[in-house]
């Protein structure tokens, strides 16, 4: 999560002047379009035992260092969110792209989406799949999250690389989410309506059609289920846990930033400050929004293999 999610806030005041006719036509025709949707989603990736439950990974590549990559808040299915930047990272580094539950094709759970918990589920996933040594890759709040899990599994842990990631004390971290607004925009089929005039968010991407439905498919069954509903809540406290924190001294930090952030004051000197607070920190400023690695993965994955090779020397 880098921002509130304004638009719920917008869209609220929206929902009052919907005459009751509509309303009843947009929730009939969302409940039948996600049927259809949640249908056709197809497999893909593996499922690992965490807690009892079935958590959804995505491996891919074969080589002997391995990247694992971690969603932002919101992602509804990060493995084929990823895809773009799993094609360009998976001709040198073994790749695994996790889906936490409540995502993509994982289980929902009535754990708490605590930081801690969240970490640990992960980390779990990991070890049932034999991997122990890797570099941290996450997109928006896994920045967040990444202070706990680097903090709890030092020994493990190559580098962290964030992609536009969140850091401690951004502006509007301490706002709530409107989560039971949003749940309610989405059973009333507005959110869907909305959707439809507002701009293609995977313009400009390197996505087939197929995973395009199969993405909008997995949006309509997760964006707001009980699992990411339950983190959505949650994050104002994973936010305030890690006040003040910072990455170990020792632990090598690259960070992809939005060079032209206008809604969050400061979002380069943020990062800036988070990259100086390691002994080999390094930003890297990139045109255009939130979602870098659906438009920019080339520079992402090149920019960081040089990093990674400047560790061994």
């Amino acid at each position: 999560m880098k921002k509130p999610l304004k638009i719920a806030i917008v869209t609220v005041a929206a929902l009052v002047a919907v005459p009751v006719l509509l309303v009843a036509t947009t929730a009939t025709v969302e409940a039948v379009a996600t049927s259809s949707e949640t249908s056709s989603i197809g497999d893909y990736g593996e499922r690992v035992t965490v807690d009892g439950r079935r958590m959804n990974v995505l491996v891919s590549g074969d080589h002997d260092q391995t990247i694992v990559l971690l969603p932002g808040l919101g992602t509804t299915a990060p493995a084929l969110d990823f895809e773009p930047l799993i094609d360009e990272l998976d001709e040198t580094y073994r790749v695994v792209a996790v889906e936490p539950f409540g995502t993509g094709l994982s289980d929902q759970t009535d754990v708490p989406r605590t930081a801690e918990n969240i970490t640990r589920e992960v980390h779990e996933a990991l070890q049932q799949l034999g991997v122990d040594r890797y570099v941290l890759m996450g997109h928006s709040i896994a920045g967040i999250y990444a202070l706990t899990y680097t903090a709890a599994y030092p020994d493990e842990i190559v580098a962290f690389v964030g992609i536009d990631s969140s850091v401690p004390d951004q502006p509007g971290s301490e706002e709530p989410i409107p989560s039971e607004a949003m749940v309610l925009l989405s059973d009333l089929g507005i959110t869907r309506a909305l959707q439809s005039i507002a701009p293609d968010p995977y313009e400009g991407a390197d996505y087939d059609e197929a995973t395009v439905e199969r993405m909008r498919g997995l949006a309509a069954r997760n964006a707001t289920a009980p699992t990411l509903v339950d983190e959505m809540d949650h994050a104002v406290r994973n936010f305030a846990d890690v006040s003040g924190a910072t990455f170990a001294r020792e632990l090598p930090v690259l960070l992809f930033v939005v060079s032209d952030e206008e809604e969050v004051d400061g979002w380069v000197e943020l990062h800036e400050r988070q990259a100086a607070s390691v002994e080999r920190g390094e930003v890297v400023l990139l045109e255009g929004d939130h979602y870098l690695h659906r438009t920019r993965s080339p520079e992402i994955a090149a920019a960081t293999g040089r990093f990674l090779e400047q560790l061994e020397r």
